[in-house]
C-alpha cells in the first residue's frame, strides 16, 4: 500500500504550543461528520439602549444592594461578588499530606463597565470609545499591579451566556491576585526559557537584555510568510491579529501581538499605540460578529508583565521577557447556535480541533470590517 503524501488539511496531525508546552490534534477529516448535538439559543441582538433590570445600567441597584453610578463612558467598581478576598487573610493549615497543600490567596476583582448603553459591545463601540476601555484597563492595572501583597493583575471580557456570562451588558473583569497564575505562570516560564536558550539569527525584534523573544520571531515569521501561511486574518501599523498555528478554539485568535518592536505591557503603549489597539480590536469582534451574523461569543484576556513596572525603575528587569499579547477564546464551530465542546478526549488526553487554523483564518479574513448590523 502506498503513503499518499501528506495534506495538514486532510490528513490528522499534532501542533505543538510552545507558550504552553502542549500540543494540539488537528482533525480536519471531521468537518464532514453530521451534526446531532446541542444547539443553542441565538444570542440577543435586539437588546434594549437601557434595561430597567440590568444592574450595569446607569443608575441602577446591583445584585448586592449597592447602586451603579451614573456615567457616561466608562465606569469601575469593586465586584459585589469577588472570587478572591482582600488581605490580610488566615494562614494556610497545615497540610494532613504532602500531597495536600493550601496555598492561600488574596486579592480583588474589579469590574469595568465599557458603555452606558445596554445594547452595544466592542464591536459596536467607535474606536474612541474603546480607546477609553484601554485608558481604564492601563489605570487598573497600575492601580491594582502597585498594591501591595499583588502579584498578578489578569485583565479579561466573557462575552455571551454560553461563555458563562451572566448580563449582556458590555463589561469585563479585573482580577488581581497575590500569586501569579497557572497559565501566565506558564507562558512566562517557557518565554523565559526560550531567551535563554535561543540564539536569534533573524531580523525580529529583540527582548530584554538583546535577547530572543518567542512571541517577537513567531510573529515576524508569520507576517514574512503571512501570503503564504494564510493564518494572519488582519494587521494594521503597529499590531497582527492571526490564528495560531497551535489554536485550540475553532476560531481561536492570538491578536494582536504588538510586531515591530518588544513591548512588555499596556503601559509601554504609545497613545498611537493604543489607537492602533482600539483599530485592531475593533476589526476582529466585527469579524467574529460577520461569520455567523450574531453577536459572537468569547472569552478574551490579556496577556503581560504579571505586574508594571515600579515607579521610577530604569532598564530591562526579567519580567520584561513577557510579550503583550491577547487570547481570544471563542466556542462557535459551525453557526451562530452549534458550539465546540472540549471534553471527552480534550479532557482525558489532549486538545482536539477538526477545522484547521489556516482555514479558519481564511474564513475570518472573508468577513467585512463593516458590522452586519451597519449593512443597509
Amino acid at each position: 500500500m502506498s503513503k499518499s503524501q501528506f495534506d495538514p488539511a486532510t490528513h490528522p496531525h499534532r501542533r505543538f504550543n510552545p507558550l504552553t508546552n502542549e500540543h494540539v490534534l488537528v482533525s480536519p477529516h471531521r468537518n464532514k461528520r453530521p451534526w446531532l448535538g446541542q444547539v443553542e439559543p441565538p444570542q440577543p441582538s435586539n437588546l434594549p439602549q437601557y434595561d430597567p433590570n440590568c444592574y450595569l445600567c446607569p443608575g441602577n441597584t446591583r445584585a448586592g444592594g449597592r447602586k451603579t453610578d451614573i456615567y457616561n463612558d466608562t465606569l469601575i467598581f469593586e465586584n459585589d461578588f469577588a472570587a478572591v478576598l482582600p488581605p490580610p487573610g488566615p494562614a494556610a493549615p497545615s497540610a494532613p499530606h504532602p500531597l495536600l497543600q493550601t496555598e492561600p490567596v488574596q486579592g480583588g476583582c474589579d469590574v469595568l463597565i465599557f458603555h452606558p448603553r445596554h445594547d452595544l459591545t466592542l464591536a459596536r463601540l467607535s474606536l474612541p470609545d474603546i480607546r477609553k476601555v484601554i485608558d481604564e484597563w492601563c489605570k487598573i492595572y497600575l492601580q491594582r499591579g502597585r498594591e501591595e501583597g499583588i502579584a498578578y493583575v489578569q485583565i479579561f471580557e466573557n462575552k455571551g451566556a454560553m461563555m458563562g456570562c451572566s448580563n449582556p451588558h458590555p463589561h469585563g473583569q479585573v482580577w488581581s491576585l497575590s500569586i501569579v497564575p497557572t497559565l501566565p505562570a506558564t507562558e512566562i516560564k517557557n518565554l523565559k526559557n526560550y531567551a535563554l536558550t535561543t540564539t536569534l539569527e533573524s531580523s525580529a525584534p529583540r527582548g530584554p537584555y538583546g535577547r530572543a523573544c518567542m512571541l517577537c520571531e513567531y510573529v515576524h515569521f508569520e507576517v514574512g510568510v503571512e501570503s503564504e501561511s494564510g493564518r494572519v486574518v488582519t494587521k494594521n501599523e503597529h499590531w497582527v491579529a492571526l490564528v495560531p498555528w497551535w489554536a485550540v478554539w475553532p476560531f481561536e485568535i492570538l491578536p494582536v501581538l504588538p510586531y515591530k518592536r518588544h513591548i512588555s505591557s499596556i503601559t509601554s503603549l504609545t497613545d498611537e499605540g493604543k489607537d492602533s489597539f482600539a483599530q485592531i480590536l475593533s476589526t476582529v469582534t466585527k469579524r467574529y460578529d460577520n461569520l455567523f451574523a450574531c453577536s459572537f461569543a468569547y472569552s478574551m484576556g490579556i496577556h503581560q508583565r504579571p505586574l508594571p513596572r515600579p515607579e521610577g525603575s530604569e532598564g530591562e528587569d526579567e519580567d520584561d521577557v513577557a510579550h503583550l499579547h491577547l487570547h481570544f477564546a471563542p466556542p462557535l464551530l459551525r453557526s451562530a447556535s452549534v458550539r465546540k465542546f472540549l471534553v471527552g478526549f480534550e479532557l482525558m488526553a489532549e486538545p482536539q480541533r477538526d477545522l484547521t487554523p489556516e482555514q479558519a483564518a481564511q474564513r475570518l479574513r472573508s468577513c467585512s470590517d463593516v458590522h452586519y448590523l451597519d449593512v443597509d
